[in-house]
């Protein structure tokens, strides 16, 4: 799926445009047993409730593309025989009325999801008509098909503390408990996928707040598919392998190169608004390093280190693995943050035989906040 599939179907989650009759829940405690089930009509729920539980649903396809969102493939033997893709395909078929297969999915996202508080599972069947479009992406009114999927998000159901309120009814302040109220899921995911705009029964897209964590027990147990690398864990393999491939050619002068190298094509690729999330080949870090002058055994363990971590002629984000909004120079006891715009004006030197981080200061320079003077008798190195 794409930047501009999954924004359509944000779309249809606004109260005006869905055909989500019916929310299902479950409620689970801190020790992972079910405090209660409901099935909730939305037409019969306040508006204030109804776009509560679609604000949720809708989360679940928020986040960055490889990141937040994750891609699950299912094999061709799974969508043929398989326990996992034949619950979800039943939740869809029965269009989650059937308790018993409810119940199932209850359970076994339970076995695997721990959260360490209280939380909701949250479940909705809907259907898109979804348009034909032009060559100019008018919508057309015919439809190309309908497309019906189910969504999930679990969210964490936490207590606010006590405190002091007002009483409209008295027209005074008093202390309310608090109150247990749900927050922004962690997980979630979608099924099936939408990928050009139509129904793709082998793929799903599955949803985690947090960058660093990729769900792995709750993608290995709901979706049993290989568990992909989280955009955390990818940065951090990306610069171990870097630096042990180079060894001493890993220069300040090669980080910045790749640094700026894959800024720059994450920044065109924002320009153009591809709807495609921008993904690249091993050869063009390969290509920053030729330029650099890298020698050819380490430009060799460089492609054996990258195709062993991220598989062979395999395609990663760059936004993955490089932060492309900072650059930062870390020593044991201090930091310099940069501006990746500015990363030229820092260098790494030795100077009679110590090593140095130098700084180029064409502008006012600042010390807490007090403007400081370069002495002229300064020596330049």
């Amino acid at each position: 799926m794409n930047e501009k599939e999954i924004a359509e179907l944000r779309r249809q989650l606004r109260p005006n445009r869905n055909n989500i009759t019916r929310v299902y829940g479950c409620y689970v405690n801190e020790n992972g047993s079910i405090v209660s089930t409901f099935s909730q009509s939305l037409g019969l729920a306040t508006q204030e409730e109804a776009e509560a539980y679609l604000n949720l649903l809708k989360k679940s396809l928020s986040g960055t593309l490889g990141k937040n969102l994750v891609d699950i493939a299912f094999s061709n033997q799974q969508v043929l025989d398989s326990e996992e893709h034949a619950l979800l395909m039943k939740l869809r078929e029965t269009k989650l009325e059937d308790s018993e297969t409810l119940q199932c999915f209850y359970d076994k996202v339970i076995s695997c999801v721990s959260l360490e508080e209280n939380y909701l599972i949250l479940m909705a069947y809907n259907t898109y008509d979804v348009p034909f479009k032009a060559k100019d992406d008018a919508e057309l009114e015919d439809s190309a098909e309908v497309y019906s999927h189910i969504l999930c998000s679990i969210a964490p159901v936490k207590k606010t503390k006590p405190g002091l309120g007002y009483d409209y009814n008295e027209q005074q302040f008093h202390t309310f408990a608090g109150d247990w109220l749900v927050s922004p899921p962690q997980l979630g995911f979608l099924f099936p996928a939408f990928d050009d705009r139509s129904t793709n029964i082998y793929n799903a897209l599955c949803y985690t707040k947090n960058t660093d964590d990729t769900a792995a027990p709750f993608i290995e147990t709901v979706f049993r598919t290989e568990v992909p690398k989280s955009a955390a864990e990818q940065k951090s393999c990306f610069e171990t392998l870097l630096s042990d491939a180079l060894e001493e050619e890993c220069s300040m002068e090669v980080v910045q190169a790749v640094h700026e190298q894959l800024s720059s094509l994450i920044d065109m690729h924002k320009e153009s608004k591809v709807a495609e999330p921008l993904m690249i080949h091993r050869e063009i870090v390969e290509d920053v390093l030729e330029e650099c002058g890298v020698s050819e055994p380490h430009k060799e363990a460089f492609r054996e280190q990258f195709d062993s971590e991220f598989g062979e002629n395999q395609m990663v984000s760059p936004k993955n693995i490089i932060d492309n909004l900072h650059f930062d120079v870390k020593l044991p006891d201090v930091t310099i943050k940069v501006k990746p715009e500015a990363r030229d004006l820092v260098q790494a030197k030795i100077i009679d035989g110590i090593k140095y981080i130098l700084i180029r200061a064409e502008d006012s320079v600042e010390v807490n906040g007090v403007n400081i003077q370069f002495e002229q008798s300064m020596e330049t190195v």
